[in-house]
């Protein structure tokens, strides 16, 4: 089981970075599949970004394609999300998820929220205009 917890969210104005961190702080043995998701205020959580547990494959939505890059680091079950040209439409609370189910191919990458089960409990970010 999977402790994961998010750290790096803040208050920004738009076009401004941020960095988000995740690390399970149980340290588990096996190294995971990751992904982070983020929920506005009134709306279903959204899929941000995900990498495969090497985190070589790695999918983004398509909202912050080209703005966002995650790095999963590969024995470990940390991933950051660096968070570029922010927008006010960004702002959200942004979870990290880890996938301990199989399948583990090194190269799969989930996309669906139904396909993690350990959550982190979030962090939030706002983007003011």
């Amino acid at each position: 089981q999977l402790s994961l917890v998010e750290s790096g969210g803040g208050l920004v104005q738009t076009g401004a970075s941020l960095r988000l961190s995740c690390a399970d702080s149980a340290q588990a043995d096996k190294s995971y599949a990751m992904g982070w998701f983020r929920q506005a205020p009134g709306k279903d959580r959204e899929f941000v970004a995900s990498a495969s547990w090497t985190g070589e494959s790695t999918a983004y939505g398509n909202t912050v394609k080209g703005r966002f890059n995650i790095t999963k680091i590969r024995r470990r079950n940390t991933v950051y999300l660096q968070m570029n040209l922010l927008k006010p439409e960004d702002t959200g609370i942004y979870y990290c998820a880890a996938k301990t189910t199989p399948p583990f191919y090194s190269d799969y990458v989930p996309l669906q929220e139904i396909n993690f089960q350990s959550w982190g409990q979030g962090t939030q970010v706002t983007v003011s205009s």
